[in-house]
C-alpha cells in the first residue's frame, strides 16, 4: 500500500455547514473520499492510500487542478484508492465537495 499526502494552498474555502462527507466506495476502478472540514480556509489537506505503486505525479496533477477549480479550503480529504482512473478521481471529488457545501440539518 502506498501512502501520499499533499498540502495544497486553496483560493476560497470550501461553502456549506456540514461537518464531513463522504462519497464513492473502495472497489476495482472506484475510491473511497472522506472530506472533514478541519484546517486552515486557505490550504486543503489530502491523503490518498493506494495499491496502484508509481503515480504520485499523476495524483498530484489531478489534485492540484481539483484544487484550483473548487473551493476546497479549510478541508482535510482522505482517499482510499481501489485503482480509480484519474477522471473517477476528480469526478468523486467534486461530488465530494458538492455535499460538504450542503447545510447541516
Amino acid at each position: 500500500m502506498e501512502k501520499l499526502s499533499y498540502i495544497l494552498a486553496a483560493t476560497k474555502p470550501a461553502a456549506g455547514t456540514k461537518r464531513q462527507a463522504i462519497i464513492g466506495v473502495v472497489a476495482s476502478g472506484n475510491l473511497e473520499v472522506l472530506l472533514e472540514r478541519d484546517g486552515p480556509s486557505n490550504k486543503c489537506a489530502i491523503e490518498i492510500a493506494t495499491a496502484a505503486h508509481g503515480f504520485g505525479p499523476v495524483w498530484e496533477a489531478v489534485l492540484r487542478d481539483f484544487v484550483s477549480l473548487r473551493s476546497a479550503g479549510g478541508l482535510r480529504i482522505s482517499i482510499n484508492d481501489g485503482g480509480a482512473r484519474p477522471d473517477t478521481v476528480a469526478l468523486r471529488l467534486a461530488q465530494g465537495v458538492r455535499l460538504i457545501e450542503e447545510k447541516d440539518l
